[in-house]
């Protein structure tokens, strides 16, 4: 039995006669301690075996068929020895949020449809008055019985007007069982022909009778999703079900609208910003087989389904798709092992392909399909260094970055400011003594919000009021360096009456919210866009002609030795931005450092040389995807006492061909109160490594620890080492 503690084992039941045998792969209640908690059954003991007296019994047995598969069960299996994390939390992980809570497997929900009545309402007439209803009535008409989230796709703030529609007797709502109902297809909008590159690209996917690897390496803008649609649409046909991966829940309302439109089926959502039962509903509808189409961020890697056909996971050099805390796994890589076992193709997409995706393809474990161009005869951005030593900069922003973005703007264009920092002003500075404001908590600073006149830390949330003066010398503070904030702040003084929309975490917090400020930024509203990350992957702004980055420098001279290759994705992401239409698009890049090796690389011979220098030197320092890595993290309030822990663990992590580093101080030594140390673990091979983990995790969890000392286990690190 798998039950959801952090104790790397599996725990015996006894059935009572008065259940049925519950199949592995299927949940049970069962008494653990004072609780009772959910439990997957993971095997039966050998017919002969007499099960000791002391076994406690289940409690209830809640699936009368498996939850998992064969294959669900050995993906788990696998991601819980490869990552060496407890089995029951990788199963919590792997399930609905409903089934982890025990919910009943056939959960039912609302679909709205239309009456006879509603059938023959006069839409001409109502239009004139009551276009969201009409607009209604029109989805249900076209695509029969939809659900929440279907029309949550196609509608913004339907819940009322189908309130006044059912009080009508125009459309009716009716409790239908998830596994028996999804909605039906329904007429697929055709797409553009494929390029050559494309069709190339098609060809080595689809020419896959089994497992095999195709890495998209194509430019932004080259068409790699009209690639994914093609190939799923292929999948489809052989009467099987794609799961699409992406790194970030931002791009998955604007990726399911284009699938839906393009494929004629309903796309099941997985993703944590949807309600428990919306999450569980699409959870149980892959399960069923009742999606054909799943689409989440990297928790969906271990969506069950009932005829998996293709798995795709796009962006797959984005940090977001690995987990950096509890259940560290890395959803890419986890997507290409269940492919391999499932016999299935997989296809990972970017257009800055992580350093390690690439080595495989040099290896031949991946086939590398280039698409070099953009789609449609789309010209690449021209690109340009802004030297910040020769040039005035205020707020952020240097004279020659105004002028562009006043010539941009006056031509009816569309202009995107790329900056990494939310907030107004990263820290600020006593004008006396030079002192800056820090967190209590954290080895930071604290980050000005002049809107909500806090100061906050971005690493632990902590919120200080703003200081009027230095408590050092009493001296006045400034504002020191700019964020989202910031910029946004000196654009709408720059350019009064120009629609403006900050797209950052701060401004997205309500539900819908990032949705409703990426709509303004298709609509043209906003034609000045100011943001961070979020906005510099997926998105297709066809009038975006201007992209500004202020300020390239930061990850120059970062101790991480995966910096540089961050850096670089995500300059030429966000650049990417620009000019994907008729009108050529502009970069501009503004760097203290504008003769930095990395920045003349990519500005002269693109992201592929640059990649191919970092793995030169990756090769020359052995670090990965030379070499691998894991990390075994201790954290305390006292520093001595997460330092000494790992001192004393450092003797059993001596094995051969694996190298033992520290313990060290990690990047950020205190964070949220606690003093954080390391061992870092690095062997050329993956067997001496995962070895020496396998011994090493029950000597971890055996080990007498401080009270508040928190460990643990991080295999393939992507964080700051």
């Amino acid at each position: 039995m798998a039950v959801d503690v952090p104790l790397r084992r599996l725990f015996e039941y006894r059935v009572p006669d008065a259940f049925p045998l519950p199949e592995s792969g299927s949940r049970v209640q069962v008494p653990f301690g004072r609780r009772t908690l959910t439990g997957l059954v993971w095997s039966h003991p050998a017919a002969d075996t007499d099960a000791p007296a002391r076994l406690r019994d289940v409690i209830a047995v809640l699936d009368s068929a498996p939850l998992f598969s064969r294959d669900d069960l050995a993906l788990i299996q696998f991601a819980a020895d490869y990552y060496h994390h407890p089995q029951g939390e990788v199963v919590a992980a792997a399930l609905a949020p409903g089934m982890r809570a025990g919910g009943d497997a056939r959960a039912a929900q609302p679909y709205w449809s239309l009456t006879d009545a509603g059938r023959e309402v006069d839409r001409d007439a109502l239009a004139r008055r009551a276009k969201k209803q009409v607009a209604l009535i029109d989805a249900l008409a076209e695509r029969g019985a939809l659900d929440a989230a279907a029309l949550n796709a196609a509608l913004k703030d339907w819940r009322r007007v189908a309130g006044t529609l059912v009080e009508r007797g125009w459309i009716n709502v009716e409790e239908r069982d998830t596994d028996g109902h999804w909605p039906e297809p329904f007429d697929a909008t055709p797409g553009p022909e494929l390029g050559d590159a494309q069709r190339e690209a098609l060809a080595n996917i689809t020419a896959q009778r089994g497992f095999g690897v195709t890495l998209i390496d194509g430019v932004t803008g080259s068409g790699k999703t009209e690639v994914y649609l093609h190939a799923i649409r292929e999948c489809l046909a052989r009467g099987q079900q794609a799961l699409v991966l992406v790194p970030e829940i931002g791009l998955t309302p604007q990726l399911a609208r284009r699938f839906e439109r393009r494929l004629g089926r309903h796309v099941a959502l997985l993703h944590s910003e949807l309600s428990d039962g919306e999450r569980t509903r699409n959870w149980l509808a892959a399960r069923s087989g009742a999606a054909d189409v799943v689409l989440g961020t990297r928790s969906a890697v271990f969506a069950p389904l009932m005829r998996p056909g293709l798995i795709i996971v796009d962006e797959e050099h984005d940090a977001s798709l690995k987990q950096h805390e509890g259940f560290r796994y890395h959803a890419r890589d986890l997507a290409v092992w269940r492919a391999r076992r499932l016999d299935v193709p997989a296809v990972l997409g970017s257009a800055t392909p992580s350093l390690e995706s690439l080595d495989n393809a040099r290896a031949g474990r991946y086939h590398r399909a280039v698409m070099a161009d953009r789609a449609g005869g789309a010209q690449a951005p021209a690109i340009r260094v802004v030297d910040l030593n020769r040039h005035v900069v205020d707020d952020g922003l240097s004279h020659p970055a105004r002028t562009a973005v006043a010539a941009h703007l006056d031509a009816g264009q569309q202009v995107l400011v790329y900056i990494n920092r939310r907030g107004f002003a990263p820290t600020l500075i006593c004008t006396g003594c030079g002192k800056m404001a820090e967190c209590n908590y954290c080895d930071a600073r604290v980050t000005l919000h002049l809107g909500r006149n806090i100061m906050q830390c971005h690493h632990c949330g902590a919120v200080q009021a703003v200081p009027k003066v230095c408590d050092a010398c009493g001296e006045p503070y400034r504002a020191l360096g700019e964020g989202t904030e910031r910029v946004e702040q000196a654009l709408a003084t720059a350019f009064p009456g120009v629609g403006i929309a900050r797209i950052d975490s701060d401004t997205t917090q309500a539900k819908g919210s990032r949705d409703a400020l990426l709509e303004s930024a298709r609509r043209g509203d906003a034609r000045l866009l100011v943001g961070t990350q979020m906005l510099a992957k997926g998105h297709h702004l066809p009038d975006l002609t201007l992209v500004v980055i202020v300020n390239a420098d930061q990850g120059f001279f970062a101790s991480d030795f995966r910096a540089a290759e961050r850096l670089a994705q995500s300059v030429l992401q966000v650049a990417g931005r620009a000019g994907r239409a008729e009108v050529p698009g502009e970069v501009l890049i503004q760097s203290h450092f504008p003769q930095h090796p990395l920045l003349t690389t990519l500005v002269n011979a693109g992201y592929g040389a640059f990649a191919d220098a970092a793995l030169e030197e990756r090769s020359q320092a052995g670090w990965p995807p030379y070499s691998h890595l894991a990390v075994v993290h201790a954290a305390a309030r006292e520093p001595a006492t997460a330092q000494a822990f790992l001192e004393r663990l450092k003797p059993a992590a001596q094995a051969p061909g694996v190298t033992v580093l520290g313990p060290a101080p990690a990047n950020m030594q205190r964070r949220a109160g606690l003093h954080r140390f390391q061992l870092l673990l690095q062997s050329p091979e993956r067997g001496p490594l995962h070895g020496l983990l396998h011994r090493l995790a029950p000597v971890l969890e055996a080990a007498k620890t401080p009270k508040g000392l928190r460990w643990s286990i991080d295999v393939d690190p992507q964080a700051e080492l």
